[in-house]
């Protein structure tokens, strides 16, 4: 057989080890930056891999698999971890039959996150194995590891990447041949051990126990928590990415490669650390390895050198070594010295339909927005500033639910993405309807889940393997509820969207909006004839507050970039004079 040798992403890589480690089955919700998974181990022959609605479905849906008898894995991002927490801590106990494998892909610096949480943790709180790579090379080989890892002690494993491990690109070569399970599995069919009644779940807790004891003896044996021998008399504790800056700037150090994290392997790094003088811990965000060591008794030192927030790179890496005194100051790693790279704040994309209703929000001074998790989210920066909250996935109506029952003086408005409504926005319209909340939620039906690279959802009409379906009706799953006031409006309607909404804001009660437009970017870029300004402008800024990135002023005149522009209209449709914007003839 031939070996593969390419260029891959870490998320690529991951797909590639699931499916060499006989992987049949995946689901998962996109979230960043783990979303590229599951499309590239769809395209492997003999695999299911869906999108779920949420990471917990998506999860307990691999879960199944695994009771059936077929390996499977869920791939989720760090937040996603905590809505599929509820079957992961009680999976724990119920153990597996085949493998699975929980890819969980954290972001340090939160790039598209509201939050940096390090899910390490979560291993250590559900007393599952945790394994981590520190590139594409090794995240090929982990997956495969992970698979095995599972089934030899009848759990889930947490497989946890990092934004940089998932997005960076790396040579691997590979037998792209799978690894056959050493038995044929069968669904299981075992009450005392699926089945989590108490009575049940007291002797499975017990048992979870006694696996925590062998993992704990396991860790320190296991090939892929690595001793690399160095010249010098200090020794390095890392993992992950951070191991790459670290072994770039102390090739000479003794390094302790940790793959296999939780348990740790107690043993074997107070062996590894008994001849050196000095021990460092070099981790992105929590201390979680140099609090382990610590309770252990081991001397080590760490994040009194190293933030406890952000990403790590190069730079801070070897600030924290020079702090620490390992290193003198060497600046030859730094790649842009004393340049400061300009900056390129997130926008709404040219034409995007989410644009008209956050310039009809922002005119209305007493109201109350509470915003969610996508796009739209970008709604909450100047000048459309109209977003008052974001919290989680969902939380917009629930937080407009509790906000509508106390607040006195402003109408409460709720706004969130269709993928989000279906993710964990359904149940809390179901709330706001049986608790008679006087509030007015929009969602924005754009047909996709536009955020993290335009997966299909519920309201998109096609699956993962683009296989058709009716798509699933927000109104009409609004109406089957028993709400009365639902309305769907199309954005680009300006003034008729700004009469339904400025209704709807002054009506007591409760009201759904669903603004039905599809994103401008897929399944495909819309790209209609450009507007252009003429000589009529005014200069009045008025289309500027839309904050659309293909308008600019200058001269003390408004300019559209017609190489950007798709012809939405919404400029056109704001302006107060009447032939200033008009679309470019000839197109």
């Amino acid at each position: 057989m031939k070996l593969i040798k390419k260029i891959v992403s870490g998320n690529e890589a991951i797909a590639i080890g699931a499916y060499k480690g006989n992987a049949k089955f995946a689901s998962g919700y996109p979230g960043t930056p783990s979303s590229e998974i599951l499309d590239f181990f769809k395209e492997y022959d003999g695999v299911k891999a869906q999108w779920a609605s949420n990471e917990k479905a998506g999860f307990e849906a691999a879960l199944g698999a695994s009771f059936a008898g077929v390996r499977s894995f869920a791939t989720m991002k760090h937040v996603g971890l905590n809505v599929a927490a509820d079957p992961l801590m009680t999976s724990a106990y119920t153990g597996i039959n085949a493998g699975c494998v929980i890819v969980c892909a954290d972001d340090p610096g939160m790039h598209s996150s509201q939050n940096e949480q390090d899910n390490r943790y979560y291993a250590k709180f559900a007393k599952i194995p945790l394994i981590e790579p520190a590139d594409s090379f090794e995240a090929i080989g982990f997956m495969q590891y992970a698979f095995i890892v599972s089934e030899r002690f009848d759990l889930p494993v947490l497989f946890r990447s990092t934004t940089r491990v998932s997005h960076s690109l790396g040579i691997v070569q590979y037998d792209p041949r799978t690894l056959d399970n050493e038995k044929e599995l069968k669904l299981d069919k075992n009450f005392k051990k699926y089945v989590m009644i108490p009575s049940n779940a007291i002797i499975r807790h017990k048992e979870l126990l006694k696996k925590l004891d062998e993992l704990k003896q396991f860790s320190n044996e296991t090939p892929i928590n690595i001793i690399e021998p160095g010249k010098s008399n200090v020794g390095i504790i890392t993992n992950g990415i951070s191991y790459n800056y670290a072994k770039e700037i102390m090739p000479d150090a003794h390094f302790f490669k940790v793959g296999f994290s939780y348990p740790m392997p107690i043993e074997k790094i107070k062996n590894f650390a008994k001849e050196l003088d000095r021990v460092i811990v070099i981790e992105e965000l929590e201390p979680y390895m140099e609090e382990e060591l610590k309770i252990a008794g081991l001397e080590v030192e760490g994040k009194k050198y190293f933030p406890q927030d952000g990403e790590l790179n190069l730079d801070i890496v070897e600030e924290g070594l020079h702090k620490a005194g390992f290193i003198k100051k060497d600046r030859s790693s730094v790649i842009f010295e004393d340049v400061e790279l300009p900056k390129r704040p997130p926008a709404l994309c040219p034409g995007c339909p989410h644009r008209p209703i956050f310039d009809i929000l922002h005119s209305h001074r007493n109201v109350y927005i509470t915003g969610d998790i996508g796009c739209y989210t970008l709604g909450s920066l100047p000048p459309l500033s109209a977003m008052h909250t974001t919290i989680c996935m969902g939380a917009s109506l629930s937080v407009g639910i509790g906000a509508s029952k106390v607040e006195k003086n402003e109408k409460v408005v709720s706004v969130i993405g269709d993928s989000t409504f279906f993710h964990t926005g359904m149940q809390s319209l179901v709330d706001a309807y049986v608790n008679k909340a006087d509030m007015t939620m929009i969602i924005l039906d754009n047909r996709v889940t536009a955020m993290t690279g335009g997966q299909p959802d519920p309201s998109s009409g096609t699956n993962l393997f683009n296989e058709t379906f009716t798509p699933v009706n927000i109104a009409k799953l609004a109406k089957a509820i028993g709400i009365e006031r639902v309305f769907e409006v199309d954005q680009y309607d300006y003034e008729a969207t700004k009469k339904v909404l400025d209704k709807e804001i002054e009506t007591p009660g409760l009201s759904v909006i669903v603004a039905l437009r599809p994103c401008v970017l897929m399944p495909k870029k819309i790209k209609d004839t450009p507007l252009v300004v003429t000589d009529k402008c005014i200069g009045c800024k008025r289309c500027l507050r839309i904050a659309c990135p293909s308008i600019d002023f200058k001269n003390n005149v408004a300019i559209i970039d017609e190489s950007t522009c798709t012809g939405c209209e919404v400029c056109q449709k704001v302006c107060p004079v009447e032939g200033a914007i008009v679309m470019k003839e000839g197109k």
